[in-house]
C-alpha cells in the first residue's frame, strides 16, 4: 500500500480526452489528482489518508465528488469500451458487493436513491455487468442488493454490443428474455431451470467460458472500496467502480 503509484503518460492520453474542459484558473495536474483517486479506491482508504506526494486530500476528494456527479467516470467507461472492437460471445451476470454500516448511515431520499438493500447476507448492492469474450466490461448497472437479475438485464439489454451468443446462468433463463436476444440475433447460451417444463437445450462447450465474467468480478472487487462499499451516495460508489474498470481492463 506505500508503493506510490502513478499514472503513465500513455494512460493519461487515452483518458485526457473525456475529461470537462477547465474553466477559468487552470486544474490542478491531471496526472496527480486522478493517480490519487485511484490509489484510495484501490487500497481501500480514507481520503484524509493520501500519501501527501498527490497533494491535498481535499482537492483529491472535491475532484472525485465533482466528476462523479458529472457523471465523467462512467463516460469514459463507456467512450473506452466502445472502441473494444468486434466480440463473438458475451457475458452477463451479477454479483454482490457489501456495504459498509457507514455507508448505510445515510437517509434514503426519493431524488438520491442509495441502492442499498438487505439480503440474507446483510446490507449490499448488487452490480449487474456484460462482459465480452476477453472478459472486459462493456456495461455496468448498480442495484440494491435484493433486485432480481431480470431487473438487471432488462436495463441493460441496450447496451448489448453485437455477438454471436450470449452467456449466462440459468437465474436469467426466461422466455421474455430468450426472445429478447433472438431478435437481436444473438444466440441464447443458458441452461434450462429444473423447474421448465420442456427444456432447452444450450451449448455445454460455449458455456465453460463464462468463468470470464467471475473472474472479472473477482479481479474488481480486489479493489478495496469495490470489495465494501464505503461511499453513501450511489452515485460516487458507481464511478469507482467505473474507474477501477478503466485501469484494471481499459488502460
Amino acid at each position: 500500500m506505500t508503493d506510490i503509484f502513478l499514472l503513465s503518460e500513455a494512460q493519461m492520453a487515452r483518458i485526457s480526452p473525456f475529461f470537462p474542459l477547465s474553466h477559468g484558473v487552470p486544474r490542478v495536474d491531471d496526472r496527480r489528482v486522478i493517480s490519487g483517486i485511484i490509489f484510495v479506491i484501490r487500497n481501500g482508504l480514507r481520503w484524509r489518508d493520501v500519501p501527501a506526494s498527490y497533494g491535498p486530500h481535499k482537492t483529491i476528494y472535491n475532484r472525485f465528488i465533482r466528476w462523479s456527479e458529472m457523471g465523467v467516470f462512467g463516460r469514459i467507461l463507456v467512450e473506452l469500451a466502445k472502441g473494444g472492437g468486434e466480440t463473438d460471445e458475451i457475458m452477463i451476470d451479477a454479483t454482490h458487493l457489501k456495504a459498509h454500516r457507514t455507508a448505510a448511515s445515510l437517509l434514503e431520499k426519493r431524488l438520491l436513491p442509495r441502492f442499498i438493500g438487505r439480503t440474507k447476507g446483510g446490507l449490499n448492492s448488487k452490480l449487474h455487468a456484460v462482459c465480452d469474450s476477453q472478459g472486459r466490461p462493456r456495461a455496468l448497472f448498480l442495484t440494491a442488493g435484493q433486485v432480481s437479475d431480470y431487473t438487471g438485464a432488462a436495463a441493460l439489454l441496450s447496451s448489448l454490443p453485437p455477438a454471436k451468443a450470449l452467456l449466462t446462468d440459468k437465474g436469467y433463463d426466461a422466455d421474455w428474455f430468450r426472445a429478447a436476444l433472438a431478435d437481436r440475433q444473438i444466440e441464447a447460451c443458458i441452461p434450462s431451470k429444473s423447474n421448465r417444463k420442456v427444456q432447452i437445450p444450450h451449448n455445454k462447450r460455449l458455456y465453460k467460458k463464462r468463468h470470464k465474467i467471475e473472474n472479472m468480478f473477482g479481479k474488481l472487487k480486489d479493489w478495496r472500496r469495490i470489495h465494501t462499499r464505503y461511499d453513501r451516495c450511489a452515485y460516487t460508489f458507481a464511478s469507482a467502480i467505473a474507474i477501477a474498470a478503466i485501469v484494471i481492463f481499459w488502460m
